[in-house]
């Protein structure tokens, strides 16, 4: 599933293959953004930059003109050479973007618009996002004090909130809260100071720790490598995602599983590395 080190690696890898080159064809399934290039022909404007924001993508064209995309579950970039074969059908693709040398081809990207510099100032979203933690200047004290705002939720809840900090997902808010020796269903209101600065701290180091250059550059949904421990073994990359009734890697207890939150989306941890808390404390 996309989070922000998948947004910011195809990010990269479209950036380091489209960044200056001139659009020669564009086509979309979606009637607003193809309306758009009947307008205002997308061909012969250059690509300026690609850049992430937590798990939005943007795309800058030159003429003021911003492609915005965001992947939710199942949405994807890829990249292929001029004539190359696609390896998803056709009608999954939502967009075609070519250049003399590549195509970049969205494939069931469900949320893609266009916008200008001041529309995109506007767009909720853009208005109500976190800090990015892949950026290298994203506010420590901004983060804890948005975490704080959220004091009645769900500690892995709140994490995993865009505009609390942008880019953690399902699986990164389980690791985060492992790490911590937090438990997920913990209120925010419970945590000490040290809990904060320390899922803060977990979660960037996290993320930045799968966008080496060594992680690798593909521009497509990223599941088969994201690791949150130092291994070379594939078979263990993660310490509690996806291991429900398997036995801690670090204490043998078994991993336990429970759905959370609006969307009903599956959190891990141990129970006994991660031991409830219900008394509250000062997060001052």
């Amino acid at each position: 599933m996309p989070e922000g080190d998948t947004i910011f690696r195809a990010a990269r890898a479209l950036h380091r293959a489209l960044a200056g080159q001139k659009v020669v064809h564009f086509e979309s399934a979606y009637a607003p953004l193809a309306r758009v290039n009947d307008d205002t022909p997308l061909a012969e404007r250059v690509i300026e930059r690609v850049e992430s924001r937590g798990k939005w993508l943007l795309i800058f064209l030159s003429g003021d003109l911003i492609l915005l995309t965001h992947m939710l579950m199942n949405g994807s970039w890829h990249i292929y050479r001029r004539g190359e074969r696609w390896k998803r059908p056709r009608q999954q693709m939502r967009i075609v973007l070519t250049t003399v040398d590549y195509e970049a081809v969205a494939f069931n990207v469900p949320i893609a618009q266009f916008h200008t510099a001041r529309t995109l100032e506007r767009h909720p979203a853009m208005q109500k996002l976190g800090p990015d933690l892949l950026k290298p200047h994203s506010a420590e004290d901004e983060i804890a004090a948005r975490l704080r705002s959220h004091a009645d939720e769900e500690v892995a809840n709140a994490i995993a909130n865009q505009q609390v900090m942008a880019g953690v997902g399902n699986v990164f808010k389980s690791e985060i809260c492992f790490a911590c020796g937090i438990h997920p269903f913990r209120l925010v209101s419970t945590l000490s100071a040290k809990e904060v600065e320390c899922l803060i701290d977990t979660a960037r180091k996290q993320l930045s720790m799968n966008v080496l250059e060594s992680s690798g550059d593909r521009p497509v949904t990223y599941t088969g490598f994201r690791r949150t421990l130092h291994t070379s073994d594939e078979g263990a990359r993660l310490w509690v995602y996806n291991r429900s009734g398997r036995p801690c890697r670090r204490c043998g207890t078994n991993i336990i599983m429970r759905k959370q939150g609006r969307g009903a989306r599956s959190t891990y941890w141990c129970p006994e590395c991660q031991p409830m808390v219900s008394a509250v404390r000062s997060i001052d």
